[in-house]
């Protein structure tokens, strides 16, 4: 009990720097090797993430955040207590039969700190949390500040800013969240996403 402590007055800490803004979570290697007007190509070095599926009515967004927070809180075979990093990438079919717009399958992702593998990262208690490797990929991110309801709108945004450019999409676009939900929303920082390769 009183282990944890320390680890959850370090995570209170960054949650109220967090709130103005000020990010002191480790973030995903990766080297910016190229720019097509706002949009930023990154190409990001293989990664270990913990990882819930989720659809509606089984496991929903908010359910896979739980449980992956649970796992880094101590939630694994060790009671580790992993230090949390950003972004949070969520991916998800969003289809939208009424106001509001649902998102009816997906996957939420926290990246583990470098030093974790996946034969080195803790294993998770419950079975939804997957630990899977990431492998190097070339990202396209599209950066944007305000909450994440006009997600989809720049998805749009940056699938269409890679049109006329040397890079093209490879499946579907998703989103990276740094910042925690009271963060203020002119001081967060959103991006959406999507894996490009060059064009033939």
């Amino acid at each position: 009990m009183f282990q944890a402590i320390p680890y959850y007055c370090v995570l209170a800490i960054e949650s109220a720097l967090n709130v103005i803004g000020v990010r002191l979570y480790e973030e995903p290697r990766h080297t910016v090797i190229d720019h097509v007007q706002d949009v930023e190509i990154r190409r990001y070095a293989p990664r270990t993430a913990a990882m819930v599926e989720f659809s509606s009515g089984v496991v929903d967004r908010n359910d896979a955040f739980r449980l992956l927070f649970g796992y880094i809180a101590g939630a694994n075979a060790g009671s580790d207590r992993i230090a949390m990093t950003a972004p949070v990438e969520l991916q998800g079919e969003r289809v939208a039969m009424t106001a509001p717009v649902q998102m009816s399958k997906g996957r939420m992702m926290f990246f583990l700190p470098a030093e974790y593998g996946v034969s080195t990262a803790p294993r998770p208690r419950d079975p939804r949390v997957q630990i899977v490797a990431v492998p190097s990929e070339e990202i396209a991110v599209l950066r944007f500040t305000g909450l994440g309801g006009v997600s989809p709108l720049r998805q749009k945004q940056l699938l269409s800013g890679l049109i006329r450019s040397r890079w093209q999409a490879v499946g579907e676009p998703f989103m990276y969240y740094y910042d925690a939900p009271f963060a203020l929303p002119f001081l967060r920082r959103n991006e959406a996403a999507v894996v490009v390769e060059e064009r033939n």
